[in-house]
């Protein structure tokens, strides 16, 4: 519950309160969560602690991004609708999957 309420507002305060676009805010939060991956690979942080942060920020990624994807030209959006979101995201993560197991595959080659 916290995590999802704190996540959840600092998303709406990014965009609301600061007043920056819906895609400003995803940048925002993603360069977060890459700053928190960044950190697991490279400092001894507790892993614990840094899950953490990464999955309250998952919130705010989520929703200004969906965000971004949905909401009226005039307020910022793409006005892409539910279902074309849906799909965009979709298809994101698709690549998303794909990279990452064509990138696990070659790590398991290059060491055989």
């Amino acid at each position: 519950m916290f995590s999802n309420s704190l996540g959840t507002a600092f998303g709406d305060f990014l965009s609301d309160n600061l007043g920056l676009s819906y895609l400003n805010g995803a940048l925002i939060t993603g360069c977060i969560i890459i700053v928190v991956v960044l950190l697991h690979y490279f400092t001894r942080l507790n892993h614990v602690l840094l899950f953490w942060i990464a999955f309250i920020f998952t919130r705010p990624f989520g929703a200004t991004f969906g965000d971004f994807l949905t909401k009226p030209l005039s307020n910022g959006g793409l006005n892409l609708g539910t279902a074309n979101a849906s799909i965009v995201s979709l298809i994101l993560l698709s690549m998303m999957v794909i990279f990452s197991h064509l990138n696990s595959f070659r790590k398991k080659s290059s060491t055989v």
